[in-house]
């Protein structure tokens, strides 16, 4: 008979804990439970993208050609020219996914070094602040280790020599444009927004779901906001 109360007291102890409010947790509690979910989501966002097909296959961060360039494939690929095309974008794509695993570290000790004032700013915020926080606080440091590899990996499938020709082609149906960017800086840029919005929506999930977080401060954390 003693199981029933013991329960219900538990129960109880549950509700109590999961209706703390932010100003109930202590700065150290708010920042570790930040830090731990803000690590969690750049590594699944890391490992999402930095392997064979993670930017290809993904319709939302899928790197495609720039601006009037685009206009000119799209053409290009009604006209029977799109074979060319895709070999293209698919080795833009897979510059992308091996530059990104390079990023993991730097997003780990931009998280390391988030003082107790960022993460009150941070928690306080909007629903992307962590990431805007990261994207501020590393994506200089990101784009210097993204370039060589890019640059490498386009140099390897003579990516920018395809480009080139591709872009001569297109000139001819007279959408290029004379400003399109260099190659391997597009690819890293585009590498580096697709990364910083897969940080995004694992931030919006933890914000929305505290149970998914990875740590049981961090489900605390969350689930006082």
């Amino acid at each position: 008979m003693l199981r029933i109360p013991v329960l219900v007291a538990g129960l109880l102890l549950s509700a109590n804990v999961f209706a703390l409010s932010l100003s109930d947790l202590s700065q150290q509690d708010a920042s570790g439970g930040l830090k731990d979910a803000l690590t969690q989501g750049a590594k699944v966002a890391v490992q999402q993208l930095g392997k064979p097909g993670g930017f290809s296959n993904n319709p939302e961060v899928r790197i495609e050609l720039p601006g009037k360039l685009g206009k000119a494939a799209k053409t290009m690929k009604m006209m029977g020219m799109g074979a060319q095309v895709e070999q293209l974008e698919t080795s833009m794509n897979k510059a992308a996914e091996a530059a990104v695993p390079q990023a993991q570290a730097l997003l780990v000790d931009a998280v390391k070094k988030m003082t107790v004032q960022d993460a009150k700013s941070i928690l306080a915020g909007p629903q992307d602040s962590a990431t805007q926080y990261l994207n501020k606080s590393s994506r200089e440091q990101i784009r210097a280790k993204f370039l060589p590899i890019v640059k490498q990996a386009t140099d390897q499938v003579g990516l920018a020599k395809q480009y080139n020709s591709f872009a001569g082609q297109a000139a001819t149906f007279g959408v290029l444009d004379a400003k399109s960017a260099n190659i391997e800086s597009y690819v890293t840029e585009q590498a580096l927004d697709g990364l910083f919005d897969m940080i995004a929506k694992q931030e919006a999930s933890i914000r929305e779901n505290p149970a998914a977080a990875a740590t049981s401060l961090a489900k605390k954390v969350f689930g006082a906001l």
